[in-house]
Formats: C-alpha cells, structure tokens, sequence
C-alpha cells in the first residue's frame, strides 16, 4: 500500500476550506487528524449504479455549505456509472489506480492525483482487477447521485 503523508491529505483540505471565502472561526470545527489505517470505515454497500462492496469512512460535514467529506473504497474490479452531483467535489486519489471518465475525457490516475469535478460534469469510474482504489472527497455541497441513462 502506498502511504500518503497526512500533512499532505491536511494542506489538500485546508486548501479546499480557504476556497470557500470562509473564515476558520466561522466553521465552527474542531481540530481533527487521523491515520489512513485508523479509519473507522462503514459496511460495504453499493447497487444500483454505485459499485459493490463500495465502503466509505465520514470524517466531517461543513456546517455552512452541507458538504461531506470522506474517504471511499472501491474493490478492485468495480465500477461506478455515468452520473452527475449538483455541487462541486474535489478528490484525491490516496492509494491505487483508477480510471475516470470525466466529461468527453478519460484519465488514468494513481495515488497521489488530485481532480476536480465540477457541479453537473457526467463522471464515471472504473477500478482496475489488479486492486482497490480509495479517495478522499470533500463536496462543496450537500451530496446528491443523478444517474445518467445510457
């Protein structure tokens, strides 16, 4: 497993904060920090376009804007359909690979990669055989899935 520094994971975040225009003392949060393998992640889910086994770990909610942050694990092999969300996400790729449609264009991204997907941008990812993939999101909203028929 390749291990990303969580200075670096606590810089992308608090980037991610400053964008918003909203002062640290408004946001009303409390100092957190926590290691990859302490994580305490969810049952695995997934279905109805989302992939099986799909895992997520919440690690906060903006209490001005709604929008979630939180880790995701997609088993090796999987897949998540064409949709859309209302509001802005930002993700970073913490271990594995992963493919991604985004728009007209496709990628390949390995641990470390960073994208933003913009507010109604069509995406899709695919998790390749050789192993799972997780990522970091935080929205700049609250989350919404609006799956695209194809």
């Amino acid at each position: 497993m390749i291990r990303v520094p969580m200075y670096s994971l606590i810089c992308v975040l608090a980037s991610l904060a400053g964008g918003q225009g909203i002062a640290a003392a408004e946001r009303h949060t409390e100092p957190y920090a926590v290691n990859l393998d302490e994580l305490q992640w969810g049952p695995p889910a997934g279905g109805n376009g989302s992939p099986l086994g799909l895992r997520t770990a919440r690690q906060g909610v903006d209490p001005v804007t709604g929008g979630v942050t939180y880790y995701a694990m997609f088993p090796a092999g999987t897949h998540f359909d064409l949709h859309w969300h209302t509001h802005d996400e930002f993700v970073v790729v913490v271990s594995g690979s992963v493919v991604i449609e985004l728009g007209e264009e496709t990628h390949e991204l390995h641990a470390g990669a960073y994208l933003v997907i913009p507010g109604g941008m069509n995406h899709s990812w695919d998790v390749p055989d050789s192993g799972e993939v997780i990522i970091l999101v935080r929205r700049a909203g609250p989350a919404d899935f609006n799956y695209v028929s194809q």
